[in-house]
């Protein structure tokens, strides 16, 4: 299923905000994680050294929370309030980056990880570049 995002966003009433590419992009790397995050779960689970991943499926599945609430967060475009934003944002670059850490240390071993573990770090990269382009607080 295409991420929609830009669609969404066209058909939307109102003007664009200036950092428009850079939420959408977030947005569409949000849902790439979401979806990342919980197939390597899923896999981890499947695994014969289930106990080794016991940590990395519990990354795997507080990353999409974070990535399925910011996505919400970011995909409302009425009355937006850029500290909720912002929070929701650097919520998830902290979990994103978590939870590339995490599987990096099993990417050797097992691909999904290393699959997760490379959009992770494309999500965490987005959500840094959608804060460099909004306005500054206050």
């Amino acid at each position: 299923m295409p991420v929609v995002a830009r669609q969404m966003a066209d058909s939307a009433p109102g003007s664009r905000p200036a950092f428009d590419d850079a939420l959408i992009e977030c947005i569409e790397e949000c849902v790439a994680c979401f979806q990342a995050c919980a197939a390597c779960a899923d896999a981890c689970m499947a695994e014969p050294d289930i106990v080794s991943l016991i940590k990395c499926i519990r990354m795997d599945l507080d990353c999409p929370d974070v990535c399925a609430t910011t996505t919400s967060i970011l995909s409302r475009r009425t009355a937006v309030d850029l500290t909720v934003l912002r929070a929701a944002v650097e919520a998830c670059i902290a979990s994103c980056a978590a939870c590339a850490e995490e599987c990096e240390l099993h990417a050797a071993h097992h691909e999904h990880c290393r699959i997760c573990a490379e959009v992770c770090r494309r999500c965490e990269k987005a959500c840094r570049q959608l804060l460099t382009a909004l306005p500054p607080p206050g």
